[in-house]
């Protein structure tokens, strides 16, 4: 953690930009953390708010941008290599391509704000061959919104950040859990009505 923070002190906008896009991809980096620390800078005077805005958002969506093309070139040849032994077929990558079109995309936005579902809904969406058109306006939105929010919170909190910032992380933690768990459960019981 502190190696972080000397890096964006050091560094600068370009050391926020780097982090953030090497946590998006999937490096164990504490974004969230990340970006309060880089709030409680313009606080401080160390970094301007709209630098470190556009920097956050810049490397926010090169990291997304990346993990989709991840998913775009080696999901797809991993699936039809590998899918048959976890029975993942053409069609139900088909049936994930048209969820992502109707309702999916807004889990672009919103999977942000959630530790570890933020990292794998690009992979997916490339996976799942969404076309970039589609998802390009939903990721990158939602990477301004993410940014914005948690660069303005520690701009707010100040010399709490730090405090404050275990508590957030914990919180989305939690709420990822119970996301995915609730999920599980939808998906389970929609399988055992189709079923009957």
């Amino acid at each position: 953690m502190e190696a972080m923070f000397f890096w964006v002190t050091r560094h600068g906008y370009l050391g926020l930009s780097s982090l953030l896009m090497l946590g998006i991809v999937g490096l164990p980096i504490p974004d969230e953390t990340l970006l309060l620390f880089a709030g409680y800078l313009i606080y401080k005077g160390t970094l301007h708010a709209g630098l470190t805005l556009l920097s956050a958002f810049l490397g926010s969506a090169c990291g997304i941008t990346l993990s989709y093309f991840l998913g775009r070139t080696l999901g797809m040849g991993l699936i039809h290599k590998y899918g048959s032994y976890v029975r993942i077929t053409d069609g139900r990558v088909g049936r994930v391509h048209d969820w992502f079109r109707r309702v999916g995309r807004w889990g672009l936005v919103i999977g942000y704000y959630l530790p570890g579902v933020r990292h794998i809904t690009a992979l997916i969406a490339g996976s799942a061959e969404l076309e970039l058109w589609v998802f390009a306006p939903f990721a990158y939105s939602g990477a301004l919104l993410w940014v914005a929010t948690f660069i303005s919170a520690g701009y707010v909190l100040g010399e709490s950040w730090e405090k404050v910032s275990e508590h957030i992380h914990q919180n989305l933690l939690l709420a990822t859990g119970a996301i995915c768990s609730l999920l599980l459960v939808f998906l389970l019981v929609r399988r055992v009505m189709r079923k009957k």
